[in-house]
């Protein structure tokens, strides 16, 4: 398997196009047209991630955060160790590459793994995105729906929720006279001509647009299809921030905290008191996800967990919410069980001779000091 073989995959699991703009995601050393070995996950990269690697023979290290998030300004790689691991992944061909907020806003993805890590039911998203669809209408002759309607479908377009091929469709007429200089599918050139045709309506994701319409495009058999593509504020349930859920069992306030640091194997964590009762719906967001206090507020959670919590943060949840910052290693580190699971059941359907590895030690940079 190459390893543009493995972006594709893993792209169409967690679009590019969802990632926060400014987000360095992608294939961040290497070259795309690399047969693969071996492959080794980990949250960041370091010298202990890069020897293990080499250790266990792979060429590509998948990472959560991006090495390279900034332009590096110069490569100096007498003083720089930022500079000194990519000369180690040049020098030993090791491809790195990074899939950050598109991992983080998948069902599945960060968020959702911290949840399942916690033992929620009837998982959701906290809050699901908006403004990044589109509706694309087509007009099509009746005897090629079934044709134009595939390539659509098989290119990305009609997903809502646990549902695709998803569409709309009306009968009407068209109406068309081609030029001295049009080749018409149907009907004479110069000719006004009218034919039975339906209007398909899909929605469509904003970075499937482009081959969206290509494909609809090729399987069309006009030589210019009509189509109209319009903007769309609505909620896309396929994507989103965060997660809620709920415990099997209800818990006080004491036990779901000792609950927490057993499931994620904590050392400690810092949190503020939430309201009277016991914790049943709780909210997470993975890594620092501090921003989304009052949609669990709203969504009427009992607790909130997440990282990187400021003080005031803290006061702002106090007897509203049990707010928990239980550490950004720690709530995001889960979510490379599931990359793991989905590589390894990707590569036993190519039949190839390809192992992914989790890295044993730990990239988290906090340590915790006890007198």
């Amino acid at each position: 398997m190459l390893l543009k073989e493995l972006i594709s995959h893993i792209e169409s699991l967690a679009p590019p196009g969802i990632a926060w703009e400014n987000d360095n995601i992608g294939l961040q050393v290497g070259a795309s047209d690399t047969k693969l070995s071996n492959i080794l996950l980990a949250l960041d990269i370091n010298r202990e991630v890069l020897k293990q690697a080499i250790t266990k023979n792979c060429n590509l290290i998948f990472t959560h955060h991006p090495f390279l998030f900034k332009p590096l300004k110069k490569i100096d790689i007498s003083k720089d160790p930022k500079s000194q691991i990519v000369e180690e992944l040049i020098i030993n061909k090791i491809s790195l590459y990074s899939a950050h907020t598109n991992l983080d806003f998948i069902k599945n993805g960060v968020s959702y793994e911290l949840a399942n890590r916690l033992k929620l039911n009837n998982i959701r998203f906290l809050e699901v995105s908006k403004s990044n669809q589109y509706k694309l209408v087509v007009f099509v002759p009746e005897k090629f729906l079934d044709k134009v309607s595939e390539a659509v479908f098989k290119s990305g377009g009609g997903i809502i929720g646990e549902y695709s091929n998803c569409s709309y469709r009306l009968i009407g007429a068209g109406t068309f006279r081609g030029s001295e200089n049009s080749n018409p599918a149907i009907g004479k050139k110069n000719k006004f001509e009218t034919v039975n045709e339906i209007r398909l309506e899909t929605i469509v994701e904003k970075w499937n647009l482009s081959k969206v319409i290509s494909s609809l495009i090729k399987a069309h058999p006009y030589e210019e299809p009509a189509y109209d593509v319009y903007p769309l504020e609505n909620h896309n349930v396929n994507f989103g921030f965060g997660a809620v859920g709920e415990l099997q069992k209800s818990m006080t306030q004491k036990e779901f905290l000792a609950f927490v640091i057993g499931q994620l194997k904590l050392k400690n964590l810092r949190f503020a008191n939430g309201k009277p009762g016991k914790v049943k719906k709780v909210a997470v967001c993975g890594g620092s996800g501090s921003e989304l206090l009052g949609s669990a507020v709203f969504t009427g959670a009992d607790a909130f967990i997440t990282s990187d919590i400021k003080y005031h943060t803290f006061q702002d949840a106090e007897n509203k919410i049990l707010l928990i910052d239980a550490g950004h290693y720690e709530t995001e580190i889960h979510v490379l069980n599931y990359v793991k699971n989905y590589l390894n059941k990707l590569i036993a359907s190519t039949g190839e001779n390809i192992s992914v590895y989790k890295y044993t030690g730990t990239t988290n940079p906090v340590k915790f000091y006890n007198n």
